[in-house]
């Protein structure tokens, strides 16, 4: 067991756990045994002679057996399809003695300081709490108090925007009754507005149930006295200095040395990267190389096979594998305190099975064009999750309990999100998981266009791909230890993904419903249309000041820049989903391959100022290759319907008051949805014309001379914004007006 009582045999903590169902205790309480270092931090030693017999539950599981060849899990279902979840097969255990097969050099190996047959007892550990709050260095006290108040602030905008559309489907309803006619346009345009809205509206919903509000603590594990670790790094194909640069940050994480060891986990099999990773072995005796085996015809699972591959290659390792394993993606440089904060929830509490930190950034370019930066998920999901008891893995960074990884079965296979299957199985299996609300690794975005939408797309196909398997997370036997929450936060996430097809259709559905010169807004009396207006700006106005407090931890600029960047990658995302679930073969459809983002290359170079293609390729490569002509003509066709239906007011209406009734219920009913929807299509034909600029990677990091570790530059941390943006927030700001002008006109016309 991870963590063990006094009384328990001295078994090696790194000695292979022999039952997959066996579950650990669950932790006391940290009880101090000393005073606090200071008047913010204190410091607590770890004691498990108490409650040491309450056990999780135990589900059934598939039985797995242990290869002769190979200390890896196996099925012994015969028939594997890659239908469930299931740990990944391992071809590798069917081509005989492991030490030839993953070349390992014993000599090398037994040269290097490792204490891994080293048993250290758990109640040795010391735990230095620093602050309250976890995220203490990203939202400062006052915005801290603002946001406490995040879940009333949703409400009251959920409450509003429910309340105006339900009365708009009224209005609708009774004028109806009362001309005896079908406003199928009216009809229309409320199904568009409901599935534009419907994504954020369950993500507010599910916003609300953080109303306890989080309570993270800031730890570290201090001393010399800690478990030990296998560090995976996992990588296909990426630039050999990128790697590199991960590799050495890693090796020199604060961090007992002989306690950890680093795997670079190379799925391409890179020759130069081996060589390196060779030399720089030399430096750190801890430092490995792995690629593992794939035999054609063999599903070889991508990057859960690379994982797994990892976790069976320590196993004849010098020392045998570690008691937690932590995984970077090959560009994440992690911070020198990484391993000390997430290892401290770990070891804190028994039934931890992973913890996570955000995926932070440092090459992403001013204002950040597409929206990449993965802010609003980290600074504001992720914490209502947790919040929530819910954390799931983002990817990168992680730590997992090697004991909870076999009892789940291992890596689970058959998703491009191996990271959300994996989170979504401890839960429910009974594990715990939780969000480190710390910067503890920064990485990069992908510098192109087209590597951008391969990774969002990914993600989206992943995430469905895992509900489905999942069966949404309302029943089965592998959610049956999930609580409310966790089955509800699964369902949200699953839901959103899918709505992207439904927001294209909506997308469609309003330059339509414009040309076709219908009325947009029904009703019976100008008393009904005022109520309409008036509710219509309550909900404006509440929306608004609900987005500024909601996205407090990440930034108000990205409240809106993220709702426009999800409906111009709608078409991406729609068309992904499509293929790969709904259309045949013989239609075009096709399962989605794995790429990892650091290995989609681009000739275009769209932000190297020195060497990008010319305007014309880059038009000929965004708008023809990538699909973009279709958010051109988009923009287009909506302008046409506007100007369209706006002639058109001018032709019939006689009065100056019957021509503003008609623009109100036609075009401009605030707040104007197709103007917020070619602004948003705009955003990569923009790209493609004015592609930002950034310097070489090397200016972005600040590199010792002596050791070549490198770390991003503090300036390149944060998300810069230029005066440019103001034009962005003018819109908003400009439909805001609009509807204040029309809420006040109501009054007086």
């Amino acid at each position: 067991m991870p963590i063990r009582t006094g009384a328990d045999t001295k078994t090696c903590a790194w000695q292979t756990h022999t039952s997959m169902r066996l579950r650990s205790p669950r932790a006391p309480p940290l009880t101090s045994h000393g005073p606090s270092h200071s008047a913010s931090s204190s410091t607590t030693f770890l004691n498990h002679n108490q409650d040491s017999t309450t056990q999780l539950p135990r589900y059934p599981l598939p039985t797995f057996r242990r290869s002769p060849s190979s200390t890896s899990l196996t099925s012994e279902y015969d028939d594997y399809d890659d239908s469930t979840a299931c740990p990944t097969p391992n071809p590798e255990s069917l081509l005989g003695d492991g030490n030839q097969l993953y070349n390992i050099n014993l000599a090398a190996a037994s040269k290097s300081v490792c204490s891994f047959k080293t048993y250290v007892n758990p109640d040795t550990y010391i735990i230095e709490t620093l602050h309250e709050h976890d995220d203490a260095d990203l939202l400062v006290p006052w915005k801290r108090k603002i946001y406490r108040l995040s879940p009333l602030f949703t409400f009251l905008a959920v409450a509003a925007y429910f309340l105006y559309y339900g009365y708009r489907i009224h209005c609708t309803v009774y004028a109806q009754r009362a001309y005896h006619k079908t406003y199928i346009m009216a009809w229309l345009f409320i199904a568009a507005e409901g599935c534009v809205a419907c994504p954020a509206l369950l993500h507010q919903m599910y916003q609300m149930l953080s109303i306890r509000g989080r309570r993270r603590p800031k730890l570290r594990l201090v001393g010399k006295n800690v478990p030990t670790v296998d560090v995976f790094i996992t990588c296909c194909k990426e630039d050999v200095d990128i790697v590199l640069d991960t590799t050495r940050a890693a090796c020199a994480v604060d961090y007992p040395q002989d306690r950890f060891r680093v795997v670079v986990l190379d799925d391409g099999k890179d020759a130069e990267l081996e060589k390196a990773i060779e030399d720089l072995s030399q430096e750190y005796p801890n430092l490995y190389y792995h690629a593992r085996i794939k035999i054609k015809g063999v599903p070889h699972h991508f990057k859960a096979g690379n994982l797994t591959g990892g976790t069976d290659f320590v196993t004849r390792v010098d020392g045998g594998e570690g008691e937690f394993i932590a995984a970077l993606d090959a560009d994440m440089i992690p911070e020198p305190d990484w391993l000390r904060a997430i290892i401290a929830h770990m070891v804190n509490d028994s039934e931890m099975a992973l913890v996570c930190p955000p995926q932070l950034f440092y090459n992403i370019p001013e204002n950040d064009p597409l929206v990449q930066s993965l802010d609003t998920f980290v600074h504001v999901m992720e914490p209502t999750k947790d919040a929530n008891g819910v954390a799931w893995c983002t990817g990168s960074g992680y730590a997992i309990r090697r004991q909870a990884l076999e009892s789940i079965g291992g890596w689970p296979v058959g998703s491009l999100a191996e990271d959300t299957f994996t989170s979504s199985l401890l839960l429910g299996s009974g594990w715990k998981t939780a969000f480190c609300h710390e910067a503890l690794q920064y990485g990069t975005v992908p510098d192109t266009l087209t590597g951008h939408l391969k990774q969002r797309t990914r993600w989206t196909l992943g995430t469905l791909q895992t509900a489905l398997k999942l069966k949404f997370c309302l029943y089965g036997d592998l959610v049956k230890g999930m609580s409310f929450f966790a089955r509800l936060s699964a369902f949200v996430f699953a839901i959103d993904a899918f709505f992207k097809i439904f927001l294209l259709i909506a997308l469609l559905t309003i330059p339509i419903v414009l040309i076709s010169g219908g009325q947009l807004v029904a009703y019976s009396s100008n008393n009904q249309l005022r109520w309409q207006i008036r509710l219509c700006f309550a909900s404006l106005m509440l929306t608004r000041l609900n987005e500024w407090i909601t996205y407090l931890p990440s930034g108000y600029r990205l409240a809106q820049r993220d709702t426009g960047a999800q409906m111009w990658m709608a078409p991406f995302h729609a068309m992904t989903i499509i293929r790969s679930f709904i259309l045949p073969a013989w239609l075009g459809g096709k399962a989605m391959a794995f790429s990892s983002s650091g290995s989609v290359k681009s000739e275009l170079n769209e932000r190297d100022p020195k060497t990008r293609a010319p305007l014309f390729r880059r038009l000929k490569v965004i708008l023809w290759d990538c699909d973009v002509y279709l958010h051109f003509l988009y923009v287009l066709f909506v302008l046409a319907a506007v100007v369209y239906s706006t002639v058109m007011g001018f032709k019939e209406s006689l009065t100056v008051h019957r021509l503003y009734i008609y623009l109100l219920t036609h075009a401009f009913w605030p707040p104007m949805l197709w103007l917020l929807c070619i602004t948003a299509c705009c955003e990569p034909i923009k790209y493609a014309i004015w592609p930002p600029s950034m310097p070489e990677r090397e200016e972005l990091l600040e590199r010792d001379q002596k050791t070549g570790i490198a770390r991003p530059k503090e300036a390149w941390k944060k998300q810069r914004y230029s005066k440019k943006t103001f034009w962005h927030e003018m819109q908003y700001s400009g439909v805001t007006i609009f509807t204040s002008v029309v809420f006040f006109g109501a009054f007086f016309v």
